[in-house]
């Protein structure tokens, strides 16, 4: 009877959620943050931080913690501590929100595109059971790695939670991955369970989503590989009910396999305990609440969505996927209006450019308009003051409406997000606009901006599930003292670090040190309020002839707000003293360009090799370069336009979109070559003089 009592109460609270606006953001200034008194003794308040003082044997280190928990790092959700596991985070979610929305998909069963369609709180732990008892009915055993090879969809969710429930362990492999890393990594995981199909020893059971019965291939007996329907295991699961096999908070929740941008891939071996801590920790900085909607098309083999819905699950948000096709991804976000939209650097800095070519376009009246709606609205938000709303009803409810028209919530991660991009989306967009940083060794979160900040380049203090310390890189010029601000390696410690590479202690060593600490491989520095700044990356950084250090992505940073530039590859090495680009085109954009100088090519590819039109591109670059205060060294000498845009599929993108530089470098190796035997040859006769 307590049970069925406390049940209750959690439902009358779940409903009166769904009444309830989330409340206003602060004003500005910290949000309302104060560091708790207790602390006082210990702790040197930064207002989002605080500082601990660590003694070691060389070095001054000071130790960042969350202002919000200076004492202790958190590992469990404050208000629901008997959450130890992900298979606990759904139980608790199907009791108190049984009768809720949860995944929704627009696909009809004919393949025709619909308004969404809901499966409730309810009705997914139903299939998670099925899911899980036809496991044990074809004789997965206990611990044993099932893979998922699909796109975003709910049967992805449903296999992940069953395999929570079960004591399975889930090894996401990401679609667009190429058949060598599939390989590579079912081999390596010893994966017994894959919703496609392939010929691997360790291969036990292929599930097929999506499939029909009457269609499925047959395989060799001597295989000993079976194939079912996903529709098929449903129905043999429910005929079969089996008793959950509860996991312990220690026991290894999944294994994420990084993308892999300079060699095979590593497989990351994450606890619950590990995705229950970081999603507890960054619940104080980010709050969610039933009433919200999210729409879920980044890649669930990805850590950074992975643990948007474990924490979205956590707080009753329905969960709406795309089609699987990101070319109708506006069509999607049209029929679902989602609430919160997280989005990676990539994609907010293609909004962007649409959104400043349109109104360059638009001309007169219409342009004159949009920048005067824009400064004002800026100025408002800079002094902490509400902007007037006659100014999102003349101008930005038009561009709101790109996103479903009531996003109250934007997030980005995966890398970092351009300073005066972040003040373009909240001017238009309204609303939070939050910057994360994380990893996939640290369970995702490390540190987020907090509700009510309204500074912005940076990614704002370390959530409350760990601690964040900076190392000096003295071979960097990267120090403790360095003035204004201390910089150095960010290093992390706490409850949300993995349990190492998988089958791999040697790379494991390398990245986790003696006390614990994880050593991110990325460069940040301190800003005032105890805010972390990423300003560089140990790995991606090489050095020009004469001697001065390169940051090629930030440099790609930069140049991605060209107007001709879709994608953007800096290269340059210590053997020549200038950087060049090859640039994959906007199709569009360029033509335009070209039409409006009454130059005339058959395709594509032609316009690309015109000298005039690289000359245009550059001469846009060198325009945005100075813009944004680039250095001279920084900017670059020569470029190559490929009609081509780099991709997954042909090797030059990670899932994640990020580029992957060695191959990227062999990719173009005739292109770089032919760049700096012309640029020698520029120089040759300045020489002589």
């Amino acid at each position: 009877m307590e049970d069925a009592a406390h049940s209750q109460r959690r439902r009358v609270g779940a409903a009166t959620a769904h009444l309830q606006r989330p409340p206003p953001p602060p004003a500005g200034g910290c949000g309302g943050l104060a560091v708790n008194p207790t602390a006082a003794e210990y702790v040197h308040a930064q207002g989002y931080s605080v500082v601990l003082p660590e003694k070691l044997q060389t070095g001054k280190w000071n130790v960042y913690r969350s202002a919000r928990s200076p004492l202790r790092l958190i590992s469990r959700y404050p208000d629901t501590p008997d959450i130890g596991t992900l298979h606990d985070n759904f139980t608790y979610a199907v009791e108190t929100f049984t009768d809720c929305k949860y995944l929704g998909t627009r696909i009809r069963t004919d393949g025709t595109i619909g308004d969404y369609k809901w499966m409730t709180y309810g009705e997914a732990s139903t299939s998670r059971t099925a899911i899980g008892s036809g496991l044990i009915y074809h004789g997965v055993r206990e611990g044993a790695c099932i893979g998922l090879y699909f796109i975003n969809r709910p049967e992805w969710v449903i296999v992940d939670h069953a395999c929570s429930a079960y004591s399975y362990v889930s090894v996401p492999l990401y679609d667009t991955l190429g058949p060598d890393a599939v390989q590579f990594i079912v081999n390596h995981a010893a994966v017994e369970l894959l919703s496609f199909i392939a010929q691997m020893p360790c291969v036990r059971l292929i599930v097929v989503v999506g499939g029909d019965d009457a269609n499925m291939p047959s395989t060799p007996v001597t295989t000993g590989v079976e194939i079912i329907t996903y529709s098929r295991l449903l129905i043999q699961g429910k005929a079969s009910p089996q008793h959950f096999r509860p996991p312990k908070p220690e026991d290894v929740a999944t294994i994420c396999y990084t993308s892999g941008t300079t060699g095979t891939p590593k497989g990351v071996v994450l606890s619950h305990e590990n995705l229950i801590a970081n999603v507890a920790g960054s619940s104080l900085n980010i709050k969610f609440y039933p009433s919200d909607v999210y729409i879920s098309y980044l890649p669930l083999a990805h850590i950074y969505e992975r643990v948007n819905q474990i924490a979205a699950l956590h707080c009753g948000v329905a969960i709406g996927f795309y089609q699987g096709d990101n070319l109708k991804l506006m069509d999607d976000l049209a029929a679902l209006r989602p609430t919160i939209f997280t989005s990676v650097p990539r994609l907010y800095n293609r909004i962007y450019t649409a959104i400043t070519n349109a109104v360059k376009e638009s001309g007169g009246l219409k342009e004159k308009l949009f920048h005067t709606a824009y400064n004002a609205k800026r100025q408002a938000i800079l002094k902490g003051k509400n902007p007037s709303p006659v100014w999102d009803k003349l101008v930005f409810n038009k561009i709101k409406a790109r996103l479903g028209g009531r996003v109250r919530l934007m997030s980005s991660g995966a890398s970092p997000l351009a300073a005066d991009v972040m003040e373009f989306l909240r001017i238009c967009f309204g609303g939070e606009v939050l910057e994360g940083y994380g990893m996939t060794e640290t369970s995702c979160i490390i540190s987020a901006m907090d509700v009510g900040d309204r500074s912005i380049g940076h990614v704002g203090s370390p959530i409350a599930s760990c601690e964040v310390k900076l190392v000096d890189v003295p071979e960097m010029n990267y120090t403790s003292d360095d003035q204004p601000y201390p910089r150095g390696e960010i290093c992390v410690r706490g409850p949300i670090i993995f349990h190492g590479y998988y089958k791999d202690e040697v790379q494991t060593k390398e990245v986790i040190d003696e006390d614990g600490w994880l050593h991110t491989g990325d460069i940040g520095l301190w800003l005032p309020g105890g805010r972390l700044k990423i300003i560089d990356r140990k790995k991606n950084i090489f050095k020009l002839a004469q001697g001065e250090y390169i940051a090629p992505e930030k440099i790609e940073n930069v140049y991605a707000k060209c107007k001709f530039i879709a994608q953007c590859f800096i290269y340059g090495d210590s053997l020549n003293s200038s950087l060049v680009g090859i640039i994959a085109v906007e199709p569009e954009v360029l033509k335009a360009w070209a039409a409006s100088e009454g130059i005339q090519c058959e395709d594509l590819r032609q316009l690309c090799a015109d000298p005039r039109a690289r000359a245009a591109v550059l001469a846009d670059m060198d325009s945005v370069g100075k813009e944004a205060q680039l250095r001279g060294f920084e900017f670059a000498k020569a470029v190559r336009l490929v009609a081509e845009p780099f991709t997954v599929e042909n090797g030059l993108l990670t899932p994640t979109f990020k580029v992957k530089r060695p191959q990227a470098k062999t990719y173009f190796a005739k292109e770089i070559s032919d760049m700096y035997a012309e640029l020698r040859e520029a120089e040759a006769p300045r020489s002589k003089l």
